[in-house]
Formats: structure tokens, sequence, C-alpha cells
């Protein structure tokens, strides 16, 4: 019982690393083009700040961030899953900051950070859970069998 539980949350970590290590090369991808070849992306975008070619600079340090945070969430220590978490966030505002310049793109990595806070958040402390649980459940186990042993007397 303990390993199924344990794996089911490890695979959560698991998966949320790669995604966030995905959308960081993804995200990395998206900053290169828009440093070198800003005519991919919609001439009539308007930025709250700045111009195409900072966002370029800060979605390649996002990508760069969550690529590192991606592999630091493989270590399975707490820290290093809500820094993933944290990059996470500040990569789907950087995007939404960023969608004037190719909104589907931008939806694609937002709907990958969203699901890497999912996995991080829900599943990510399943394991150590586990643990504790799987200590108490053979005292548990025990105390039902003896009940229905006395209700069966």
């Amino acid at each position: 019982m303990e390993s199924e539980r344990s794996y089911r949350g490890g695979g959560w970590l698991l998966f949320s690393s790669a995604v966030l290590v995905v959308g960081g090369v993804l995200s990395i991808l998206d900053g290169v083009v828009a440093l070198t070849r800003s005519s991919f992306f919609t001439e009539s975008a308007v930025f709250v700040f700045s111009d195409l070619q900072t966002w370029g600079y800060i979605i390649l340090g996002l990508g760069v961030l969550s690529v590192a945070a991606g592999f630091a969430v493989l270590s399975r220590r707490e820290g290093a899953r809500w820094t993933g978490v944290g990059i996470a966030a500040l990569s789907v505002m950087g995007q939404m900051l960023f969608a004037q310049a190719y909104p589907l793109w931008t939806l694609l990595i937002i709907a990958v950070d969203f699901m890497v806070i999912y996995g991080l958040t829900v599943y990510g402390g399943r394991a150590a859970q586990s643990a504790v649980s799987t200590r108490e459940e053979p005292e548990r186990r025990l105390r039902d069998v003896s009940s229905r042993e006395e209700r069966a007397a």
C-alpha cells in the first residue's frame, strides 16, 4: 500500500518536473525568437511597458529559471517544489503580459505552467504524507479486526 501511494506522489513530481523543463525550453525558444526574428510575431502588438526585445529577454530568463527549477524539483526537497510553483506562477504572469505578441503560443505556455502548479501543489507532498499514514495503518487494521471480532461474538 505504501509503495503504491508513494509512487503516485512521486509520479506527479516527476511529471511536474518534466513539464516544467519542457515549458522552460519552450519559453527559451520564445525568447530567442523574440530577440532574433521580431517579424515572426504580430506587428500590431502593444505591450504594457517596453518593447518586444525587452520581453524577449524577460521570457528567456523565465525559461532558464523554469528549466533550473524543473531539475531542482527532482531532488524532492520541499523548497525546490515551492520554487517550482513560484517560477511557474511568474511565468504565467510574464506570458500574460507577452500575450499581445503571439496569443495562441502564450496560451499553450500558460496551460503548461498551470499543469506544473497543479501537480506540485496537489500531489507534491503526497509521498511524505503517505509515510505518516502508513505507520498508523497497521494499528488501525488491528483495531478494526478486533472490533469486528467483538461484534461477531
